[in-house]
């Protein structure tokens, strides 16, 4: 796929932040183009702590919401916790249930089922809470936009609290809140808390905290105690690594390997990551998934009891079955890649690609619409089931704002929601084929907007990356969502050998050379069958045989990570290739 590469050059305080912080110039050009632009944001950035969070009580409601609940503890009403099926909602549940039971509590988590009721409150947890005789309704990564549910709750004598970090429900410009007692939500438009951009579980624990101040105990250990949880929430839930959610990942990172809690450590020992430095790619790639599968393909209290779970071998037996339910959804998820990948081919002229996969599970249809658009760079949208009740997840690239797009064919649709990026739906079979034209007809999408951009912090010589500069740069992490790893690129270069690696054939080895003549070397991870196009395509059918054989050399352009490469206790620099073009 054609690409367009373009280098930042983000403004910022270049010569302070070098002096001060003593760090390299091409490392403070790195920070201004992820936004930190001076010496005190930089300091923040990479050396914040817990203290240095936010305070709580700035959220619009928050000290109401904890003198409620410091009322309950006085009068011991019981506590509900109505949370959501995926990672977030699990571990917002977690935060506070061990926040409250340690204040004497008896807390119950409740979850809806994914198929069978969807997303958000229900009057069936509403149900079980009043069965379980609790007092007070907590709902967290959700609640923000259950108008009905909230008020049925609180019709049956509850007291309800909010915390959520999805956007308020708009009308016209109108902005409408749930009828709870206490409502926390950063996206609230009255609220003045210095950064929206944090999980449903960070919500829960700031709700926590200041539940904790006015008991006279110890924030910091509640901090400490629940770190881990927050950064698992945070990453898993594709949150930018900007702001606090720095510092929330990183401490938690710090006390993940380490988790005094014996489900957790089973699951990090069954994934054979138990005491290894973690980052926030195991959060992202490991360990969420696993605690996404629980949600995706049974229920969320597979999850919930497996974090609650105290005797190591019934936490072994949990945590293998969660493992092998990832198996079972990494499985479905590339034949429904497979299958869909098959459609959105024979709809090539689509720049919106709708696509009907019956038989897949509902759960993974998300999954699957952001392999697509991945692959494409297309907005698409991958729709189950058959009749009358097709259920469908969306994904978008950034020119494509989706939910505006979806709300113009809103007549078509039984039930939507979402924002620009992504978006959940209902509708008819029947109505399918016409939301696929609509969507297209008025996509407004032009070939430009479809060609994928490539930022690169620098168009950086390799012989630049030292060993030292190189391990400056791994300690400007974490790096994830908003706060990416630097990413380098250099035109110019001349390969002259590759060698093809794994069974499978999904590595490349590259032997590479700078204007001077020094070599390097580079490897690639990926579909080697798109070096070979390419390499043919433009170059005639031996030129990828010749360079396999060093008997050709070939200009190209590549985009590459360096990192220092460790074998056999020797030491060397290697680039790791993310993106090549030919220079012609």
């Amino acid at each position: 796929m054609k690409e367009k590469w373009i280098i930042q050059n983000k403004k910022g305080d270049f010569d302070q932040m070098v002096e001060v912080l003593g760090i390299d110039p091409l490392t403070a050009r790195i920070l201004a183009n992820r936004g930190v632009k001076d010496v005190d944001s930089a300091r923040f950035y990479l050396k914040g702590t817990l203290k240095d969070l936010p305070d709580p009580a700035l959220l619009k409601d928050g000290e109401k919401a904890a003198a409620l609940l410091e009322e309950a503890l006085s009068s011991r009403l019981k506590i509900a916790v109505a949370s959501d099926y995926d990672v977030d909602g699990i571990f917002a549940g977690q935060i506070l249930k061990e926040s409250l039971e340690k204040l004497g509590f008896e807390v119950l988590v409740l979850a809806p089922h994914r198929v069978r009721e969807g997303y958000g409150l229900n009057r069936r947890i509403v149900e079980d809470a009043l069965a379980f005789g609790a007092g007070i309704l907590i709902t967290c990564d959700n609640g923000i936009a259950c108008r009905e549910e909230v008020a049925y709750a609180k019709e049956k004598g509850l007291k309800v609290i909010v915390t959520d970090h999805h956007e308020v429900p708009e009308t016209e410009g109108i902005f409408t809140l749930p009828p709870a007692d206490a409502v926390m939500d950063p996206k609230r438009p009255d609220c003045p808390y210095p950064y929206q951009g944090i999980c449903g579980a960070v919500v829960a624990l700031k709700l926590m905290q200041l539940l904790w101040r006015r008991l006279g105990r110890r924030e910091e250990e509640l901090l400490e105690a629940m770190a881990a949880y927050a950064a698992i929430a945070t990453v898993a839930d594709l949150m930018e690594l900007r702001e606090e959610n720095r510092i929330l990942v990183r401490e938690g990172l710090k006390r993940l390997s380490q988790t005094p809690n014996p489900g957790l450590k089973a699951l990090l020992e069954a994934l054979q990551l138990s005491g290894k430095p973690l980052s926030a790619y195991h959060i992202g790639f490991v360990i969420g998934p696993c605690f996404n599968a629980s949600g995706r393909l049974e229920s969320a209290e597979l999850a919930q009891s497996l974090l609650n779970e105290t005797e190591a071998e019934k936490a072994k037996s949990l945590a293998a079955h969660l493992l092998d339910l990832n198996r079972q959804r990494q499985q479905m998820t590339e034949e429904g890649a497979k299958e869909a990948e098959a459609k959105a081919l024979q709809a090539a002229e689509d720049k919106v690609l709708v696509i009907h996969l019956p038989r897949l599970h509902e759960s993974i249809a998300g999954i699957v619409a952001g392999r697509i658009k991945e692959k494409f760079n297309r907005p698409a949208l991958v729709i189950t089931g058959e009749g009358e009740h097709c259920k469908g997840s969306a994904r978008s690239i950034p020119a494509y704002p989706l939910y505006d797009r979806m709300k113009e064919c809103e007549s078509l649709l039984t039930r939507f929601g979402g924002h620009a990026m992504a978006a959940g739906f209902s509708l008819r079979e029947e109505a399918i084929d016409a939301l696929r034209k609509s969507l297209n007809e008025n996509s407004g999408l032009t070939d430009e907007d479809l060609c994928p951009i490539i930022k690169l912090d620098a168009a950086m010589p390799p012989a630049y990356a030292t060993r030292d500069r190189i391990r400056q740069w791994e300690q400007l992490g974490p790096f994830g969502n908003g706060f990416e790893r630097p990413l380098f690129g250099r035109s110019g270069l001349t390969v002259h050998r590759i060698t093809v690696l794994g069974q499978r054939r999904n590595a490349l080895r590259l032997r590479f050379s700078d204007e001077s003549g020094q070599n390097f070397e580079g490897i690639w991870f990926g579909d080697v069958t798109l070096w070979e196009e390419l390499l043919k395509q433009q170059l005639g059918e031996k030129a990828f045989t010749m360079l396999e054989r060093s008997q050709t050399r070939v200009k190209m352009a590549l985009a590459y990570q360096p990192m220092v490469h460790e074998y056999n206790g020797l030491q060397s620099i290697q680039f790791q290739i993310h993106h090549f073009q030919l220079v012609t």
